[in-house]
């Protein structure tokens, strides 16, 4: 249900621009591209033996190349988002462009998933959405510090929360519009 929802909100904004921050098994970087315009550029930003899960083979990388669609183009970058040169990176390939999309599942620890927010967040398009996996209160080898930062930063924005049950002990999807 909470992805069926996100899908819905990504495809009324058919993004031309995407990054998404923590892609472990790739299950919605295949989403993403099926949703995103045809011309989209992706990027994904994924740390190797990252915490929370994170990290996928190179083995994988063929796999993740087939997901883009008719002129999508993918970018794969094993490497944490928390380095200025991953940021420059995704700077160069967006050239000038910002994004219509920023989807933040990777460093779970607060302070890892403010500084995602803190260093892409100024990326995004005004009318362009950021979308936190893992907003509700779990174990926090799950979510980490997730759920508390949304509860920070939501009131600041105009935000939907996707969540089929609030005692499900983790997951969620938190949306700001940006």
């Amino acid at each position: 249900m909470e992805i069926l929802s996100l899908a819905k909100i990504i495809y009324r904004l058919k993004p031309k621009t995407v990054v998404e921050i923590g892609t472990a098994g790739g299950g919605t970087l295949f989403i993403f591209c099926r949703l995103a315009s045809d011309d989209a550029t992706i990027i994904s930003i994924d740390l190797p033996g990252g915490p929370f899960g994170g990290g996928y083979p190179r083995r994988r990388i063929p796999l993740y190349k087939a997901f883009a669609r008719h002129d999508q183009k993918l970018f794969l970058l094993q490497e944490d988002s928390h380095n200025l040169k991953t940021l420059h990176k995704v700077k160069k390939i967006l050239d000038e462009d910002k994004l219509d999309f920023l989807f933040l599942d990777g460093d779970h620890r607060y302070e890892g998933v403010k500084k995602d927010f803190e260093m892409y967040g100024p990326l995004v398009r005004r009318g362009g959405i950021i979308a936190f996996h893992d907003i509700v209160q779990g174990p926090p080898e799950k979510v980490g510090g997730v759920p508390k930062f949304w509860r920070e930063i939501k009131l600041n924005y105009e935000y939907r929360e996707i969540v089929k049950d609030w005692k499900q002990g983790g997951y969620g999807v938190g949306v700001i519009f940006v």
